[in-house]
């Protein structure tokens, strides 16, 4: 995996749902995932703390690859390549 200076994964589109809650953070992102192609990459940017337990389901169930999930001052971002 290709990683930028600050150690994140190269990413093709992203997706900044800071401010929302469930379930419109994964709404977004099944609309998101709709324009992209196999195998390129989404940066998910969300607050709501339900996403360390949704953005995982979400990927495990549509068969997305989460290849980083990382939480800092009440920010969680993933990297999503899509399956």
């Amino acid at each position: 995996m290709t990683t930028t200076a600050d150690s994140q994964p190269i990413y093709q589109d992203e997706l900044d749902t800071t401010g929302l809650y469930c379930p419109e953070p994964i709404m977004l992102m099944h609309n998101k995932v709709r324009d992209m192609s196999p195998g390129e990459i989404l940066k998910v940017i969300a607050t709501d703390p339900a996403t360390t337990r949704d953005v995982p389901k979400f990927c495990s169930f549509l068969g997305h690859d989460l290849i980083s999930q990382q939480e800092s001052d009440g920010r969680y971002l993933y990297f999503i390549r899509l399956g």
